[in-house]
Formats: structure tokens, sequence, C-alpha cells
């Protein structure tokens, strides 16, 4: 059987027993991550649509950490989609369903006004994550046991060097030039995994915010661990999918200062920025990584178009300080881009 006809043949056999094959069901397929599930929207005669979520084999719903997260975001509770119903052998989950329109789909329709309303938005789920993690904290929950710790943040570097550095841009790293950026990869990992860690959703992007009846709605959360309270907000500032200008980012900083300025003691603004500044670079090589893999490893080449923008992001960090020159200038050996 190919791979399409068992998808559907496990679909049919989902929306019988979920008792929804009465009301004429019509499949939808829809736009997929860079995940290996499928996604499938479904047109319901007589109520609202759904999602299923396919797996490529079955599942153990309790296990799974979408499953887990999804409870402590309900328990804060933050906006994420309602799950309406499962199947381990199937391999299916169902979702409420929020709709097309992503933060970063909505933003061309979006007036000024609105558009800085919708990122204050964004910004008050970041400080409602920190603070009521903060409180929830249990190991009952998945992300209290995974952190971003010098192991992870190092291979998401080693990554951006072998699938970014050396998959897409096709560099010949010499042996002496591989344990410079070692060192200096090293240098910026040390200091962002010994930060105290809050709740991190690890992948907090306009394209993962879904707008819905005017509220957003975050997806994509199954891999929520702890990390630096600088993480989401870089994500969600340093996006590879929008352009900012550094005013805005200097304003939804502060905004997010004054917010945890409610919760307790606000840090120094210009250490914060400081801080935002070396998780966005770490944050931004490794999403230059993850482009690579796509466009190179799986041959999507949908990701290409992002890669520029990264690359001004990471340029412009490294132009603020001083102690990135070293890495700046290993990097522009292979990077045009980097080069003065």
């Amino acid at each position: 059987m190919s791979e399409h006809a068992s998808i559907q043949s496990r679909i049919d056999q989902f929306l019988n027993e979920a008792g929804l094959a009465s009301q004429s069901p019509r499949v939808v397929p829809l736009t997929g991550d860079a995940s290996d599930r499928r996604y499938f929207r479904v047109l319901l005669r007589d109520g609202p649509s759904q999602v299923l979520a396919v797996h490529p084999q079955a599942i153990e719903f309790e296990r799974l950490p979408f499953a887990n997260v999804a409870r402590l975001f309900s328990a804060m509770p933050v906006p994420v989609p309602a799950i309406l119903g499962h199947s381990n052998g199937l391999g299916i989950i169902a979702l409420q369903d929020l709709g097309d329109v992503t933060l970063q789909a909505h933003l061309g329709a979006a007036s000024p006004a609105e558009h800085a309303a919708l990122y204050r938005q964004a910004v008050t789920l970041i400080e409602t994550l920190q603070r009521r993690g903060t409180e929830l904290a249990s190991p009952d929950y998945v992300p209290y046991g995974i952190a971003f710790d010098v192991e992870k943040l190092t291979w998401e570097l080693q990554f951006f060097t072998k699938h970014f550095l050396e998959g897409y841009r096709g560099a010949a790293l010499t042996p002496a030039a591989r344990e410079a950026l070692a060192g200096a990869y090293a240098a910026i990992v040390e200091e962002l995994a010994s930060e105290p860690r809050v709740l991190c959703h690890r992948d907090y992007h306009s394209r993962n915010l879904m707008l819905h009846e005017g509220r957003l709605y975050i997806i994509d959360f199954q891999d929520t661990r702890m990390g630096p309270d600088t993480y989401d907000l870089v994500s969600l500032l340093r996006d590879s999918y929008v352009d900012f200008t550094e005013q805005q980012v200097d304003e939804l900083i502060a905004f997010f200062l004054a917010l945890r300025g409610v919760a307790g003691a606000a840090p120094d603004a210009s250490e914060f920025t400081r801080r935002f500044d070396l998780m966005a670079l770490q944050r931004n090589l490794k999403a230059l990584g993850t482009f690579g893999f796509q466009t190179a490893a799986r041959a999507n080449p949908v990701y290409i178009q992002y890669i520029p923008r990264t690359l001004t992001y990471a340029r412009a960090t490294m132009d603020r300080h001083a102690r990135f020159g070293r890495l700046r200038e290993l990097l522009s050996e292979y990077l045009d881009e980097l080069k003065s």
C-alpha cells in the first residue's frame, strides 16, 4: 500500500471510530512543518472542522511530550488548541481547528497599530509562560527535566557547521578552522548554559502563533524545555520570517521588562539586551543549520528565502559586540555575507 493510501485508510478508520463518518467528512491536506507529522483538515457537515495530526506510526498518547505540555499550558492557562480525541493504534490526534492565519501571514494585512498590539500580546504570553512556568514546576511535566544545557546548545551550533556551512554552502573546513570554531562556540554556549533557567517554548515565532477569533494561540509546543529567559523573546524578535526595525525590537524588549517588573524586580535593561544578543546569535546560527538541512539533506527548498534575513540578523549582532569579532572572522572565510 502506498504511503498516501495508508494515511487515507488510517484517517477513514479514525473518522469511523470517532463517529464522524456520518457527517460526510471532507479531508483536505494542510501544509506541514519541518517534522515527520502530516496534517489534514476535516470539514464536517454539522459541526466545526477539526485538524488531524497524523504521525508516521502508532503512538502512546499519554507519553507524548505534546500531550504532557498541552496539560501544562492549559493549567497556566495560555491559549493552545484543544485536543478533541486520539487513536494510539492509528497514530492520529484530533485538534481544534484554529484556521490558517498565522501571525506571519496576518502581518501583511495588519495596520501598524494592530501589528504592535499583536506583538505585545505575544510578548505577554512569554511573560506568562515564564512566571506560571515557575509556579507550576513539577517533575510530572516533561519540560522541567530537559534544558538548553551545554550539550544541547553545542549540538545546535555543530548542526549549523555541518548542515549550513558544509552541507549547504559547501565549505571545506580545515582542522584548525574547526577547532577555532569549537572554541568560539564554547564561549557562547557556556555563558548561555550558566544563566538561570525558565520555561521556554523553544520555537516561539510568527509561524507558531495562530490568530483565531482575534486572539493568538500557541502551537508546536512539544519541545518546550528550560532555558534562558531571553530565549523565546529572541525567537519572536529575531524571527527568520519577519523583518523588525531596531526601534520595534527595543520597544518590545522594554515592554517585556516592564511586565517582568510587575511580577518581580526587573533586570537592568542594558544587561538584558546584552544577554538577548548573545542568545540571538546562537539561535540564528541554529536556524541557519535547520534551513541548510532542510534544503540540502531533505531537498526542501522552501526555507532558502529566509536565509538572507537570518544572516543579516547574525551579522548585525556580531557587529554590535567586539567579543564576536573572532567568530565573524572565522565564518567570513566561508560566508561572503559576513565579510567587511
